[in-house]
């Protein structure tokens, strides 16, 4: 079979900054569009890429962590949506659609299957099941309903709330009863966490001098759910107006500038005299769960009850620039590259 081109996002070196696009490169390779025989391995086209903050600690030469660092001059791999081509595979056939680990180019050879998973086309758009059905939405639901423990009528505080995990954390916690108040980072992001995404109230931080005085205004009661995103000044002020035994989720620290020279937090002590839960999670913790997540998160959306924005890019050469927005909020929700049409 004639080989065909494949183009391909390249991490040139590892950092410990937060990224640019000139640590990654874009290249050209050959690829044979059939799976080897005796492989066990199939072949996809990609179709949709996510760009997710924590690739970013997979692009720093470090070795104790919960998932392999990314290897300079191959490419880079995340969660996709993809559509089997070839197949040496009993259980993927050519034309299969799948939810999976991919690399950050036009076509995959996949040799592992732990995380792939069959997606049937129906109502829900494909690209949906890399945000509001996929790794971002069920950290959501990870972490709002067995980190946060959530009580009806209790004050929900969500961070970086216009992102691909908090848009959804502010609609589950609406519709289990809570008053939900989101930060963003621009004038149309509050617009759109009030006015499409049901929350309460919502503030652009970068118009707040005083995080503190910000969060008495809008929880004049206290905190009783801090869902965090960001970490920095914003998780130090958010301690500050905690209620007794009051549970903050740490599910990220986008603020963090540097993994060489991290920001500190202040008003520890709160913990002691509020009795305050606070507990990092990650989402495959919890994957016995994911039955009732997608059972839960699909009837809401077919019901109208749950919306959800993305901000999709298209191409390949797209993603370099889209992956490095992340981190200054140049995304508008889930940040989705769309690689080719099916």
């Amino acid at each position: 079979m004639a080989e065909v081109d494949n183009k391909q996002v390249i991490l040139k070196g590892y950092t410990d900054n937060a990224p640019e696009e000139s640590d990654m490169e874009l290249k050209v390779s050959k690829i044979k569009l059939e799976a080897p025989k005796g492989s066990g391995a199939f072949l996809v086209k990609n179709l949709y890429l996510s760009c997710d903050p924590y690739m970013r600690g997979r692009m720093r030469d470090f070795r104790n962590s919960y998932i392999p660092h990314f290897v300079p001059g191959q490419p880079l791999e995340g969660f996709g949506v993809s559509k089997v081509i070839d197949s040496d595979n009993p259980a993927f056939k050519p034309g299969d659609l799948v939810s999976l680990i991919t690399g950050w180019e036009e076509y995959s050879l996949i040799h592992k299957t732990k995380q792939c998973r069959k997606i049937d086309p129906d109502e829900i758009p494909l690209s949906y099941h890399l945000g509001l059905l996929g790794m971002a939405g069920f950290t959501s639901y990870a972490g709002f309903f067995e980190v946060c423990s959530p009580k009806k009528g209790e004050f929900v505080f969500v961070s970086a709330a216009s992102g691909a995990v908090g848009q959804l954390v502010g609609q589950l916690a609406k519709l289990h009863g809570c008053y939900v108040v989101g930060s963003a980072g621009t004038s149309q992001k509050v617009d759109l966490l009030k006015n499409k995404l049901g929350f309460d109230e919502a503030f652009n931080y970068k118009e707040e001098p005083d995080f503190d005085a910000a969060l008495k205004r809008y929880f004049p009661q206290g905190i009783d759910i801090y869902f965090d995103n960001v970490g920095g000044d914003m998780l130090d002020a958010a301690l500050l107006n905690m209620r007794i035994h009051g549970r903050i989720a740490v599910c990220g620290v986008v603020s963090q500038q540097s993994f060489t020279k991290p920001q500190g937090i202040f008003n520890w002590f709160n913990l002691i005299t509020k009795r305050i839960r606070m507990q990092g999670f990650l989402q495959h913790d919890y994957l016995h769960l994911y039955p009732r997540f997608l059972e839960d998160v699909i009837t809401n959306y077919k019901q109208g009850k749950i919306v959800y924005i993305e901000d999709m890019k298209g191409g390949l050469d797209s993603a370099p620039a889209a992956f490095v927005g992340l981190f200054s909020g140049k995304n508008v929700g889930k940040q989705v590259i769309r690689v080719a049409h099916e």
